[in-house]
């Protein structure tokens, strides 16, 4: 079974049918996210190389936490499987906007600026993210997911 934790942030592989199913924790929002790809990357066995570092800004806009982070990671796949990189390094907000002027909220923004390389070589591809049983949670931790992986 594939972990990598500490006391803050980690992940852990669930043990699941077809797919792959990962427990994911964190302090916070942004870290959570940050560590979803990681795990996901890990899953993958993904093997970056060192040269040249790509940098990349991704953004988005969703009704909620969760369709962010599907958003996300769908954005790292789509980088594996088109562009042949991998993502290692991120830095990530994600705010609330403002109401808008009738009440209505517009959801939870999200920034990413990420930096990776060439892959070098990957396991098994992660085909897509999916939404099935995800719900952000707070914990004890901070906030935990359980994201499943379509392969």
């Amino acid at each position: 079974m594939l972990q990598g934790y500490n006391r803050i942030m980690g992940f852990e592989e669930i043990s699941h049918t077809a797919d792959w199913s990962v427990r994911v924790w964190a302090q916070d929002l942004p870290s959570l996210f940050a560590e979803a790809a990681r795990a996901m990357n890990s899953l993958a066995g993904v093997v970056t190389g060192n040269d040249p570092r790509v940098k990349q800004i991704f953004e988005a806009e969703a009704l909620d936490a969760e369709s962010l982070l599907v958003a996300f990671l769908s954005e790292l796949v789509y980088y594996q499987e088109q562009e042949n990189l991998a993502f290692d390094v991120f830095e990530l907000k994600v705010e609330e906007p403002a109401l808008r002027p009738k009440g209505v909220s517009k959801g939870q923004r999200l920034r990413v600026d990420m930096d990776g390389a060439q892959i070098a070589s990957i396991d098994k591809a992660i085909k897509a993210v999916t939404y099935h049983n995800m719900k952000i949670e707070e914990t004890t931790r901070g906030v935990e997911v359980v994201i499943v992986f379509d392969v």
